[in-house]
């Protein structure tokens, strides 16, 4: 959600700032501006437009072109509609300081009644306009831009990351953070500030985490980092371990087909360093806690929070601990009770997801320890958690998850078996089974991903249902769940994932002649078996068209049949995930959507 973009240095600011807006692009946005210093005391180049950053682009003329700083956005709305008043920046009354902003200002109402009676115009329907004019008349005292910046911040309520440049300091970039995502990117007699580090990853691998509530003044060759009353402080630094190429299509359609086809490599990443040669599990994230735990919570969102309810069973049955899994956006209004022998788990792959972040500092106040699951480094949850678990998927940049997601499954399956050594609940033998079956993983996804071409064209044949539904029991009940998801983002249409077993409770209601069921079983020796091979026939009976997802040892008389790898029975979801996740890549195709920025979606969901 919002891509935020500063850049200071020698190159041309407005070819460095639009290039790192690309990068962005994937986080969702319906708007995009920029705003340029010139020399000292010149004004400020502003230029905003609703819609694709190609609108932007066209509005953009050869005066812009010798700036040397700048700040850059892409906005997905929150307050105000896709206009082009809307679109940051916004700029001060007197035109000196323009502002960028992700997140939302809560107390903007108050702040605008009080500059409206000092006389400020606003032109815009935004919370973050308030923020240029107050710190346009901070800075009018003070005539420095950080020192402004601090102050304004301490009169903000709200979560935000904030970029602000002015015509009197034309080298001088300054932001500040409060539950929203800001890097700092080192560069050669050049900095950055962006809200992720993909947006400067092509001229930089040395970035600074910034903490909570600090601000941050760069120039080409200078980096200061103070809390809000100006006492400086020192930014932690980290380099970033993939390169720009990792982001870029490498001749696939669309992002999410290259993520899809990545997931065998991203499952050794996830799984690289976890075992020892005499089949131990080493996880030194959970060693430096205290496990002396009677419950586990896990606590995400969406895609994420599927990924929880798939290793709730293997940390039940193979560590003997139980484990309830919520929805991290209502966590904190249910009044939860937690103890210090309570571990709460949460998952992000941004690690900025607001809900999860602010379920995350509820649950470490009520007292129990936090163990995060992240793929990005440096990210705010990953930072305030006790330990965190990265699960090194590398960048996702398309806004459905897919490699996250099973990397996120893999991470819960190897905390799952450290805890069960750890319990001493398997023994040594049933411990070095399942490290062989984790290891056989990225062949057997590898083994699906090189026979899915049929899939595809067979699901082009359901591209006119006006509805699907996802059945599935044990695991495969959040991977039903999830397969739902998946084409709800992206086709746009209607899914639902059932558990098999609640089928004649009410869903069969909705079987009618020629609606695509998803049917997602386990292997034959399961005691759920029979039990999912029934529903079928149920299903049938009512005229469904059935798809069925299963490995060889499950005979089926059924016109389409996905055949997956044979492998544990709580493993099995992760392959079945796989054809899930092309059956919604390819529907989406096929009824010309948008793949990789589905409509009214956000890769980073940095509000509540």
């Amino acid at each position: 959600m919002c891509g935020i973009i500063g850049y200071t240095g020698a190159s041309p600011a407005l070819s460095m700032v639009i290039d790192s807006l690309r990068k962005l692009e994937y986080r969702g946005y319906d708007s995009a501006g920029i705003a340029l210093t010139g020399k000292a005391g010149e004004k400020l180049i502003v230029a905003k437009r609703a819609g694709k950053l190609s609108n932007l682009e066209s509005a953009l003329t050869s005066d812009h072109a010798d700036s040397l700083s700048g700040i850059g956005h892409t906005r997905w709305a929150t307050h105000g509609g896709p206009t082009d008043e809307n679109a940051h920046p916004h700029i001060s009354s007197d035109g000196k300081v323009a502002v960028i902003h992700n997140g939302i200002i809560e107390n903007y109402i108050e702040l605008k009644a009080e500059l409206e009676k000092r006389g400020h115009k606003f032109s815009s329907q935004t919370d973050t306009e308030s923020v240029a004019h107050l710190l346009s008349d901070e800075f009018n005292l003070s005539k420095d831009l950080a020192d402004a910046m601090r102050k304004v911040c301490k009169r903000l309520r709200g979560s935000f990351t904030l970029l602000a440049i002015s015509s009197d300091s034309p080298e001088v970039i300054v932001g500040a953070r409060r539950n929203s995502p800001l890097v700092v990117g080192l560069g050669r007699g050049e900095n950055f500030l962006a809200s992720d580090v993909s947006a400067f990853i092509a001229h930089t691998k040395s970035a600074l985490e910034l903490g909570q509530d600090q601000v941050v003044q760069v120039s080409p060759d200078v980096v200061l980092v103070t809390d809000l009353d100006g006492k400086q402080v020192s930014a932690k630094p980290f380099e970033i371990t993939w390169d720009a190429k990792a982001a870029e299509r490498g001749g696939y359609t669309h992002f999410m087909l290259k993520e899809i086809f990545e997931q065998p490599k991203a499952i050794s990443e996830t799984l690289l360093g976890r075992f020892s040669n005499d089949s131990k599990v080493i996880c030194s994230e959970l060693a430096s806690l205290n496990l002396d735990i009677d419950r586990i919570l896990i606590l995400a969102c969406g895609t994420a929070y599927h990924a929880g309810l798939i290793g709730k069973y293997a940390i039940e049955q193979w560590s003997k601990i139980a484990v309830d899994v919520e929805l991290a956006s209502e966590f904190r209004y249910r009044k939860p009770f937690l103890t210090a022998k309570t571990l709460v788990i949460t998952i992000s792959q941004s690690g900025e997801t607001m809900d999860t972040l602010m379920a995350a500092r509820h649950a470490k106040e009520l007292g129990a320890a936090t163990l995060s699951i992240c793929n990005t480094m440096g990210s705010s949850i990953a930072r305030e958690s006790d330990a965190v678990f990265y699960s090194h998927a590398g960048p996702e940049i398309a806004v459905a998850s897919t490699k996250a997601l099973l990397t996120q499954i893999v991470a819960l399956k190897v905390i799952a078996l450290y805890l069960a050594q750890n319990n001493k609940s398997l023994s040594s033998a049933q411990i070095a089974k399942i490290i062989a079956e984790l290891l056989a993983l990225p062949n057997k996804v590898e083994e699906i991903l090189e026979t899915v071409e049929p899939l595809r064209a067979m699901t082009r044949g359901f591209k006119d249902a006006t509805s699907v539904l996802f059945l599935g029991r044990n695991v495969g009940y959040p991977a039903a769940l999830e397969g739902a998801l998946k084409l709800k983002e992206l086709a746009y249409m209607h899914a639902e994932g059932f558990a098999g077993g609640e089928l004649k409770h009410g869903p069969i209601a909705l079987i009618e002649e020629g609606t695509p069921v998803i049917a997602i079983l386990p292997p034959a020796s399961s005691a759920i078996s029979e039990k999912m091979l029934s529903n079928i026939q149920e299903v049938r009976a009512r005229g469904a068209n059935v798809i069925a997802i299963a490995d060889a040892s499950t005979p089926l008389d059924l016109k389409h049949v996905i055949r997956i790898p044979s492998c544990d029975e709580l493993l099995q979801s992760i392959l079945a995930i796989v054809p899930l996740q092309v059956f919604a890549y390819e529907m989406a195709v096929a009824r010309g959507n948008d793949v990789d920025q589905p409509r009214n979606l956000a890769k980073s969901v940095t509000v509540e």
